[in-house]
């Protein structure tokens, strides 16, 4: 008598299986719908009908488990290490460092392994009447044990009491969330206690990496979560299916918009000094995050040659940026500048190419055309490094590469590929409409020719990549700089004696937040195609590499900026 499509195939072929509930012979989907088995057997004329088990209790658990935000934050937390652990994170990432930190937040912003507060959260489970519920379901484990970082963690003193919830959930539930608390973590407004959001589970995952000193900064964190290798968007699609999300849980675990750096990394910092963590592990000269380190990565992925190593390395000595101290973590220490590494390491680079190139959309042009001169008479040694020749094919990869990432962006679907139901009585409805419009998109696809998205490519630690092997020209990294280079007192310094400053003073105005400001229009075009290419390298916007250069740039010419006016012995103070 059921004549309705399955939702998996589509066919009309369905059975009922001994506990009364249907299933379709053709791809074994077992549904919700239940029939009434007539059993005559036993006694003639008497007709028995017998209803399937559990029944009556899917029905009273139709709107799904109580659950807590918090819940549904650790199960992102826990799926986001996982897959870091997969890209090759150390393995004590999850259940030793990642672990720690969020059972302090728990216990720092009183969600649990605290007593029991008279406050907020007793007052959200008041509105449940489980003493009308008779036939309620034996208790359930709490979420938080069930979605624990490792196997082997005890339960949790809530203060919620998670492991007490019964099968029928509240009506303030109910009526504005799927989740218990999910209005309340909305109103928190307290500056004491630091609410957490989606953009802080890349915060915590940041630091448990920067605390292992994992060979990743921050870029390539948001780089891969962007790409997909790690969950974030539309991860709500991964919760168990009783834990049931909608109304005001939409706004807190769906996200429609990509992480950005500067809200990351100072959420970081905010969550550090909220846990109290003590001085982070030691940045040493053999760490990957050390300043030589990652200048030798970015200049290998810009294709410039391997001789600017050297200067930069001679740059970060000079300006002692680094040394242990500055550039290792401490978030009780208010006094020190917090190191953004990559993009430390980018502002060296372009330092280093204004002293040497000036970037004034002349000199380095001037250099470029002398180089090529050279080139043409130079049989024996390698070849010089032209300018000019390497922003041709730089600006060539690098529009084909942003053009790339701007329609990947723009054809990107918020939309979940899993539909939300909140009622058993909906699913079936629920899922024959996005079967029917996954089949109407297929078609229409063949009919117009589209191309399938192809899989998305094995995460790497570089974007451009360069081989020495190429015929064409097209990597520089071998190539010399004894064209712009003279040997003054046993040191080689660079023929230009020249150098402008990005900015004069730097900003002190503590509303603004910012060391220094860019404008394009202010700056010459050398200058800005070079902190385009590291902008897109780091995905962050050129404004914060040039701040970073400006920074840079006050060390290096403190001396000659702040000249002291010479002590006078005669004159009185």
């Amino acid at each position: 008598d059921y004549h309705e499509r399955c939702v998996q195939c589509s066919e009309v072929n369905w059975g009922v299986t001994d506990g009364g509930r249907f299933y379709c012979r053709t791809c074994h989907n077992v549904i919700e719908r239940t029939r009434e088995v007539v059993n005559t057997d036993v006694i003639s004329n008497t007709r028995v009908q017998t209803i399937s088990k559990g029944l009556r209790k899917q029905e009273k658990t139709d709107e799904g488990w109580e659950w807590y935000v918090c819940e549904g934050f650790q199960f992102v937390l826990k799926k986001q290490a996982e897959a870091l652990e997969a890209l090759g994170a150390c393995p004590q990432m999850k259940d030793e460092i990642l672990c720690n930190f969020w059972r302090r937040y728990l216990q720092k912003s009183q969600q649990a392994y605290c007593n029991r507060p008279a406050g907020e959260a007793i007052k959200v489970l008041s509105g449940c009447d489980s003493s009308t519920d008779v036939d309620s379901e034996p208790e359930r484990p709490s979420l938080l044990h069930l979605l624990s970082f490792s196997e082997s963690d005890g339960d949790l003193l809530t203060d919620c009491s998670f492991g007490s919830s019964t099968g029928k959930v509240s009506e303030s539930t109910s009526v504005c969330s799927g989740s218990v608390d999910g209005s309340l973590h909305l109103m928190k407004n307290q500056k004491d206690k630091l609410r957490m959001s989606m953009p802080m589970t890349l915060s915590f995952c940041y630091m448990a990496l920067l605390w292992l000193r994992e060979p990743m900064t921050l870029s390539d964190l948001l780089r891969f979560v962007v790409e997909g290798h790690i969950p974030y968007l539309n991860v709500f699609q991964c919760f168990p299916e009783k834990m049931k999300l909608y109304g005001l849980d939409l706004k807190i675990f769906c996200v429609e918009s990509w992480p950005v750096y500067e809200e990351v990394f100072n959420k970081m910092l905010q969550l550090a000094a909220f846990l109290e963590l003590p001085r982070f592990p030691d940045i040493t000269d053999i760490c990957f995050l050390h300043p030589d380190m990652l200048c030798m990565k970015y200049l290998m992925e810009a294709n410039l040659p391997d001789e600017l190593h050297n200067w930069t390395c001679r740059v970060v000595k000079k300006i002692h940026i680094g040394e242990t101290d500055f550039l290792t973590f401490a978030p009780g220490n208010k006094s020190t500048r917090k190191v953004k590494y990559d993009v430390l390491a980018a502002a060296v680079i372009v330092v280093v190419l204004k002293l040497l190139f000036l970037l004034d959309d002349h000199y380095e042009w001037l250099l470029s055309d002398v180089a090529e001169e050279r080139n043409k008479n130079n049989k024996e040694d390698g070849p010089y490094f032209e300018f000019k020749k390497w922003y041709k094919v730089i600006k060539s990869s690098l529009d084909v590469e942003q053009k790339k990432l701007d329609e990947e962006k723009a054809k990107y679907l918020w939309r979940c590929e899993k539909p939300l139901f909140y009622s058993a009585k909906k699913k079936s409805k629920v899922l024959k409409r996005r079967q029917i419009v996954v089949n109407l998109q297929n078609q229409f696809g063949k009919l117009s020719g589209s191309v399938q998205p192809a899989e998305k490519p094995n995460p790497s630690s570089f974007q451009l990549n360069w081989s020495e092997e190429n015929t064409n020209g097209s990597c520089f990294h071998g190539h010399s700089l004894k064209g712009i280079l003279q040997e003054k007192c046993g040191l080689l310094t660079a023929m230009n004696p020249d150098y402008w400053l990005c900015t004069v003073k730097l900003c002190t105005e503590k509303l603004c937040g910012h060391l220094a400001h860019y404008r394009e229009l202010d700056f010459p075009q050398s200058y800005h195609f070079v902190l385009r290419l590291f902008s897109f390298l780091l995905r962050i916007q050129p404004s914060y590499i040039h701040e970073e250069v400006c920074v840079i740039e006050h060390k290096l010419f403190n001396k000659k900026l702040y000249k002291k006016p010479k002590y006078n012995p005669g004159r009185r103070k």
